[in-house]
């Protein structure tokens, strides 16, 4: 049973929550039980049981995910990439659009099989979806083989909930009970063995009117700074050479600890660390993009020449009734501000099409701001209601007319986009390599700084290390070169 008396350490300004040295043990606790349930089994059996751990969603989810499977393996799991014949199965799921919840249900019913073949393999599902209440009631009444039910803040207590089911038996739904907490020290088993992600500050506070992250993902809660370089310094060591650090709204870290931190003061600290590696962030938000954070990116020895920050609509209007506290003439200053100090900077954006009440002179403004701002690269989307948050409840744009506008702004974006990537034809850009590519047998590929797709000749060897390219020719979506 679980004890409710813990030793928390609590920020009474902001009701943050520390899990304690306590709470800690317990948890290592529950893992030690599972281990030991699954050793005895390995002993009888002469093999382990095996976890599969499904993330759907953004890079926040990889992250938990690779958590997941850190405390799989911690609990005596060896990590499969087929659910088919693993014991105990993990559903990391997201809710950002409506299509994403339904992909995420279709997969758990596909599931269904495996539990029918091995009755005693445990199905979990967690992630952002499970903070909705709707979703809950519907995984719970018609997803009986599910066993497990978590949200995105009690990740560290998925030891807790799988030493339970495996001790009772009964089904373990505690997606209901939410928890301001920041979790610390947890397993972890990283995808990849030199790029890595470090969660900043998980939750927010901006309660965009098209969002449902402050609802799954609950309040801003910022990691101290101490804990996140010491990460950092360790991947470092360790090899890792690009490191991203994580937050919905990751620019806004620190507020809620108080005045003695700020996310520009964060990047310096971490910039001090010796080594060969760069460092990322996302996702900013306009409103907290300020020039001392630009003025140390520019500055950095390590910090990457690249701003991804979503302006979603070029419309005044459209921006206010999305609650984004900044209009296009602020936004636009923030990139004009970036080109000055780093003018080889990379600047991406998130734009939404056909925001409830977006009129074709809304539109036709975010089609001029794209040609003012000259985004790099663009990641659009075609506005999707999502239950539970204000701009559900407005007067929707129809369907025929979003998608219109959806192909008329990937058509303007595709030529900015071009025009940009003809002008490092000739180039030579340090590129970290990802090894063979997946959709051009022949090629090598990687990424730029500021994470433009580049293929070139190569060998496999040459993946996870820095390479410098020349680039010889250029494309929409990517760049080729040759080696120097």
């Amino acid at each position: 049973m679980r004890n409710n008396t813990y030793n928390r350490k609590v920020d009474m300004s902001t009701k943050t929550v520390e899990i304690s040295l306590l709470e800690k043990e317990e948890q290592n606790g529950y893992m030690a039980a599972v281990r030991a349930h699954n050793d005895a089994f390995a002993e009888r059996n002469g093999f382990r049981r095996t976890a599969f751990v499904l993330t759907l969603g953004c890079q926040q989810n990889e992250s938990d995910s690779e958590k997941i499977s850190g405390m799989a393996q911690a609990m005596g799991y060896d990590l499969t990439d087929t659910p088919d014949d693993a014991y105990l199965i993990v559903v990391n799921t997201c809710a950002i659009r409506e299509h994403a919840e339904k992909r995420a249900l279709s997969l758990v019913g596909q599931y269904k099989h495996v539990k029918a073949k091995r009755p005693e393999t445990i199905i979990a599902v967690c992630g952002c979806m499970t903070a909705q209440e709707h979703r809950v009631k519907q995984l719970k009444n018609s997803y009986p083989y599910v066993d497990i039910l978590f949200g995105t803040s009690q990740l560290h207590r998925f030891p807790e909930f799988l030493a339970e089911k495996i001790a009772k038996g009964k089904r373990v739904l505690r997606s209901d009970e939410p928890e301001n907490t920041v979790p610390e020290d947890m397993p972890v088993r990283r995808e990849s063995n030199y790029r890595a992600w470090v969660s900043a500050m998980y939750g927010c506070n901006n309660f965009c009117s098209y969002c449902i992250v402050p609802y799954v993902r609950g309040r801003e809660r910022s990691r101290r700074k101490e804990q996140i370089v010491k990460e950092v310094r360790e991947l470092v060591a360790q090899g890792y050479n690009d490191i991203t650090l994580l937050g919905q709204n990751v620019n806004s870290y620190g507020k809620d600890l108080g005045a003695d931190y700020d996310f520009a003061d964060l990047l310096a600290e971490i910039d001090k660390i010796e080594g060969d590696y760069l460092l990322h962030f996302m996702t900013s938000h306009p409103k907290d993009a300020t020039h001392k954070l630009i003025d140390v990116m520019a500055q950095g020895t390590h910090i990457a020449h690249h701003f991804h920050l979503p302006m979603q609509s070029g419309s005044d209007a459209v921006l206010k009734a999305m609650n984004r506290r900044y209009d296009f003439a602020r936004y636009v200053s923030i990139v004009d501000y970036i080109r000055e100090k780093m003018p080889d900077a990379t600047i991406t954006s998130d734009i939404i099409v056909g925001f409830p009440g977006e009129t074709e002179e809304d539109f036709e403004a975010t089609l001029t701001a794209l040609g003012r701002a000259r985004f790099d690269m663009v990641y659009s989307f075609i506005y999707s209601p999502r239950k539970g948050t204000p701009a559900a409840e407005m007067e929707q744009v129809p369907d025929e007319i979003k998608s219109a506008r959806f192909e008329r702004l990937l058509d303007r974006q595709n030529e900015i986009s071009l025009e940009n990537n003809k002008k490092l034809e000739g180039q030579t850009l340090r590129v970290l390599c990802d090894g063979k590519s997946k959709n051009k047998s022949e090629a090598i590929n990687g990424r730029t700084d500021g994470g433009r797709i580049v293929f070139f000749n190569g060998d496999e060897s040459m993946t996870g290390k820095f390479i410098n390219v020349k680039i010889t020719r250029s494309e929409t979506f990517a760049l080729y070169g040759e080696i120097i």
